[in-house]
């Protein structure tokens, strides 16, 4: 999944954290009394807590807090108290709170307020201060809303890239079962091709072997009757073999994809496996790419299913070359037999790493998804990834478990 780190903004301001900013809030303040301010009376004390308590209730009320404060504000400077310049500072604070957290315009509503009561300490001396009462309630006021604000956005945009990234993920989760299941279907469809063929000749056979012995009974020089466990065999093994070719049909129907003609799958011969990877190797050639096709002639005794995903492999790898490595690319195919297993190995160059023309996709367009899944489904390894400037596949395929005989 991806990964997106979380800002340093939603770290500090994180609400489990609100104690260890009290903290520091309470602890710059006594600092600041004891040196700098150093107020003379309890009443500056008192003043200054009642500051401090706003300053940690606009965590739940901000813009109701800010509002107090800026009335407390004004109401120690109409006092000559000392402490005006520790409550600005916390009405500061709480205001940097609501534009962080605020909504609308309660962070603009709060900072007009804080920089009213700037003003309004100083209104005596207006209109000759004007220019250095502007400046202090810029400081005062503007700068924590702006910091405020600049740090909401922040959050704001790290949460919408957050939900991005795990949408983007479950997209790309969704796509990737959804190819899987394509596989899945695209190979259930060969193997229908490949099995109906087999259980067809079997039910002719069946038929075939049941008529040959009610007439070996009845013919001339017979005058038996057929053994009735036989014909009783021959005809549940013709029975069960009819069924079976309605169940592959009926299945087949459910699988088959939109769009998809009965009997669109194209099937290998047998033996024809080393002519028909060749023959592939050289239409992605035309393509664009220049292909080298090294083809062990072993692989012509391959059955009929592993010779049919080697295909597959060789079709899909080398339309993503055609796709992305670029016309000017040059790709290796190689297939082996060692023993009963089989290797494909596809490499190119990488090109120019520019996209060629959109290659047709015979191999039913699922990309790696659908390799792999085809893949495992026989018991084999793929490994794809980027080796020496371009990109290479590996594919094996084990030879396939034999067939326990059935016991007489």
């Amino acid at each position: 999944m991806e990964r997106v780190n979380r800002p340093w903004t939603d770290l500090v301001f994180d609400d489990r954290r609100r104690g260890v900013r009290a903290l520091v809030y309470t602890a710059a303040l006594a600092t600041d009394f004891v040196l700098v301010r150093q107020p003379p009376g309890g009443g500056d004390r008192a003043l200054a807590a009642v500051g401090l308590l706003l300053c940690l209730a606009g965590w739940r009320w901000a813009l109701t807090a800010l509002v107090a404060q800026s009335a407390l504000l004004v109401t120690a400077h109409t006092l000559g108290a000392g402490v005006v310049p520790s409550l600005k500072v916390l009405a500061a604070i709480t205001l940097f709170e609501v534009a962080v957290r605020g909504r609308g315009r309660a962070p603009a509503v709060g900072c007009g307020v804080l920089a009213l009561a700037v003003v309004l300490n100083r209104f005596g001396g207006l209109p000759g201060d004007l220019a250095p009462v502007l400046f202090k309630a810029a400081v005062v006021a503007g700068l924590p809303f702006f910091l405020g604000s600049y740090v909401r956005m922040s959050r704001e945009a790290a949460a919408h890239a957050r939900e991005q990234a795990a949408r983007r993920a479950l997209r790309a989760e969704q796509e990737a079962v959804a190819a899987r299941a394509a596989e899945r279907a695209a190979i259930a469809r060969e193997l229908h091709d490949l099995v109906a063929h087999h259980v067809s000749s079997m039910v002719l056979r069946v038929g075939v072997a049941r008529h040959v012995v009610t007439d070996a009974a009845a013919g001339p020089g017979g005058g038996t009757v057929p053994d009735p466990r036989v014909t009783d065999v021959l005809d549940d093994l013709h029975s069960s073999g009819r069924a079976a070719l309605t169940d592959l049909r009926r299945l087949v129907a459910v699988l088959r994809a939109p769009g998809t003609e009965p009997g669109t799958a194209s099937l290998v011969s047998d033996g024809a496996l080393p002519a028909v990877l060749a023959a592939v190797a050289a239409r992605a050639g035309r393509a664009g790419p220049t292909v080298t096709a090294s083809v062990d002639p072993a692989v012509a005794g391959l059955d009929a299913v592993r010779a049919l995903a080697v295909l597959r492999l060789a079709q899909e790898g080398l339309a993503n070359v055609a796709r992305h490595a670029g016309s000017s690319a040059r790709a290796d195919l190689a297939v082996r037999m060692d023993g009963g297993t089989v290797r494909l190995t596809l490499r190119d160059d990488g090109g120019a790493g520019r996209p060629g023309p959109q290659a047709p996709d015979p191999g039913g367009g699922h990309g790696l998804v659908g390799m792999r899944e085809r893949v495992a489904l026989l018991g084999g390894t793929l490994d794809a990834g980027p080796a020496d400037g371009g990109w290479r596949l590996t594919a094996v395929l084990p030879a396939p478990a034999p067939v326990p005989e059935p016991r007489p």
